[in-house]
């Protein structure tokens, strides 16, 4: 027969199990410290040195550039890609531009119906899919691999290019910050270099290509995305003295440049002037071998200036001021910024005073004397033209069925119709239309410089 536990027992039994769970509880309510080294450092103060670790926190976005181009055509098929801007661990540099990522297609999608219809009635049967990528291992400088785990976010697979102002509206005075853009241009140029580009032949090859009804769809060389990190990225640690932390959170000397990807989405279409903005600096900034602001310092700003694209093709344009920093865990102090480059699209330009706005590209004046090319020809009389009237009428309309209509019912009336139709589209979509909002996805690289532009500039990252 079992023997029943005695009271005593009982008592003791329940007593050790509320003292453990008290004890649980109080490491559940005790602060924690943070993950991120630059709060350790920052509220450390004394003559010792100390430890911090060199840990890229999760959400740090990686931005991946594909060095080569891509014929799509499977789920799993493999991906080779660079990081096109060096990644930070606090204060040092822990993957330099160009580093090798590799990764595959994770997903394939099918296209709308909209898309789909719209699609085939421009006699097109091989509309462009959504494809999904995934990035899941990074090849270190020395040959080891670290396995990456990263979420695209939206916005990426574009190709894009780093703009600043015009050299005919930049200031004389912001020659004071040339060193250090060239430096970042030098990061960017570095990994672009590895992107192999098609030759001419080749881009010809796709433009025919892409005229037949069927046809293969491609990844550009040279699409970027932004990978945000959904584990950190371990890389040691580092041993700092006293003095190489007093002047962190200090306010960086005018002439300053820093390096910061945008957290806050934009876009003419749909932000508000006055909207908040936040961008988190990607790269340290350095007086010598001080540290004024390590990777992670918080920047917040606003939109002064917003106009949505409107008719008559007058473009859409946005103005973006950061004016408070801020460490990890710390209070905002005032600064004066102004935006001295960032990533965009083609059809972007950045002027003096840090506005972005859209182009219109000049394609279109080819475009709409094609079009207008084919609707002389379509409105055509017999003698003019025979039987090449309805055809070609046709052809400046909807592809597909102003062929189809064109070669079956072969009536001069419908032609005219039609080649006045095409030809008015094409002039109303790219003179008289609406113009293209200007946006920039969230993690957007932007080079923010500090104070005045007449000041000498100091260094972003020494050694590096």
């Amino acid at each position: 027969m079992r023997r029943r536990p005695c009271g005593t027992c009982f008592q003791l039994l329940t007593c050790s199990v509320l003292i453990a769970f008290a004890g649980l509880s109080a490491i559940a309510q005790a602060p924690s410290s943070s993950a991120n080294p630059a709060d350790r450092v920052v509220a450390t103060s004394g003559n010792s040195d100390h430890t911090v670790d060199l840990s890229v926190p999760v959400g740090t976005p990686l931005q991946v550039v594909l060095d080569r181009e891509v014929r799509v055509k499977k789920v799993g098929q493999p991906l080779h890609a660079r990081l096109v801007q060096p990644v930070y661990a606090f204060d040092q540099l822990v993957l330099p531009a160009g580093t090798k990522v590799d990764g595959h297609i994770a997903h394939i999608g099918r296209p709308t119906g909209k898309q789909l219809t719209f699609s085939i009635l421009n006699a097109d049967f091989s509309p462009p899919r959504p494809v999904g990528v995934m990035f899941d291992n990074i090849v270190l400088p020395d040959g080891r691999n670290l396995p990456l785990h990263a979420a695209i976010m939206p916005g990426s697979g574009q190709v894009i290019r780093l703009i600043e102002p015009s050299a005919s509206t930049q200031s004389p005075a912001r020659h004071g910050l040339s060193a250090q853009l060239d430096a970042a241009r030098q990061h960017w140029h570095q990994a672009m270099k590895e992107v192999k580009q098609p030759g001419k032949l080749h881009r010809a090859f796709r433009i025919g290509v892409a005229q037949l009804p069927i046809h293969p769809q491609y990844i550009d060389a040279g699409s970027l995305y932004f990978a945000e990190l959904q584990q950190p990225l371990a890389f040691g640690h580092e041993l700092l003295n006293a003095k190489a932390i007093e002047s962190i959170g200090t306010t960086p000397p005018p002439g300053s440049v820093v390096g910061a990807s945008l957290v806050t989405p934009l876009d003419s279409g749909t932000t508000k002037r006055g909207a908040a903005v936040q961008a988190l600096v990607t790269k340290p900034l350095f007086d010598g071998d001080r540290l004024i602001l390590p990777q992670g310092t918080q920047l917040n700003g606003s939109v002064l200036q917003v106009r949505p694209a409107r008719r008559l093709k007058r473009n859409g344009q946005l103005r973006i001021a950061f004016h408070e920093m801020a460490l990890p865990g710390g209070s905002p102090t005032r600064v004066d910024t102004t935006i001295e480059g960032l990533q965009a699209g083609e059809g972007a330009k950045l002027d003096a005073e840090g506005a972005t706005k859209a182009n219109n590209p000049k394609s279109r004046y080819v475009n709409t004397a094609i079009s207008i090319s084919l609707a002389m020809v379509g409105s055509g009389g017999r003698r003019d033209v025979g039987e090449a009237g309805p055809t070609a009428g046709g052809a400046v309309a909807f592809r597909l069925v102003g062929l189809a209509v064109g070669l079956a019912v072969r009536s001069h009336t419908i032609g005219i119709l039609m080649s006045a139709y095409g030809g008015s589209r094409s002039i109303y979509v790219n003179f008289f239309g609406r113009g293209r909002n200007i946006s920039f996805p969230k993690d957007t690289m932007m080079e923010i410089g500090f104070g005045s532009r007449t000041a000498a500039p100091i260094s972003s990252a020494p050694g590096h």
